[in-house]
């Protein structure tokens, strides 16, 4: 869990949506092929908005039509954010490679909280987003919510009309 200071400095809106306003291309270490899973979700939301999404699987060779790399260094392009869905522990060394990388953020995905690897990442001068959805925050900067059943515009406080 992370302290109202550590909140203030690895999940500042402003940071977040400098990354989401200014990134094309995000490599996504943990993208499964499975559909059902989060992390697909999030790719193909991403995908649907315009950004470039690499997989990073060493067990796959595409997903979503998008080729997958077995680790961020063998990536042939620039990538702006590094995105994490692997376990906390794995954090460290997957802050490692973006550094070497050269990536502009390592984003934790939400429940994924690694302190040391965001420090380590902020203290190499990459943005840190630590234990956020970049999907729920590009919907809530860019009004997207509506996916999965947010913001349909649909009255809930309304009393149902009864079809029985």
């Amino acid at each position: 869990m992370l302290t109202a200071e550590e909140r203030a400095l690895y999940q500042h809106p402003d940071d977040i949506r400098h990354l989401l306003g200014t990134a094309h291309t995000i490599a996504m270490v943990g993208l499964s092929p499975k559909s059902e899973r989060p992390s697909n979700f999030v790719a193909s939301y991403l995908l649907s908005e315009g950004y470039k999404v690499i997989p990073v699987n060493p067990r796959v060779d595409e997903i979503l039509g998008q080729r997958s790399y077995p680790d961020l260094k063998s990536i042939p392009e620039k990538v702006d954010i590094v995105d994490i869905f692997r376990q906390a522990a794995a954090c460290d060394a997957i802050t490692d490679e973006a550094i070497e990388i050269g990536a502009k953020a390592v984003w934790q995905q939400l429940s994924i909280i690694n302190k040391a690897a965001a420090a380590k990442a902020s203290a190499a001068g990459l943005t840190s987003i630590v234990d956020r959805c970049i999907k729920m925050e590009h919907g809530r900067y860019n009004g997207n919510l509506h996916w999965v059943g947010m913001n349909t515009e649909i009255i809930t406080a309304k009393k149902a009309r009864r079809f029985f």
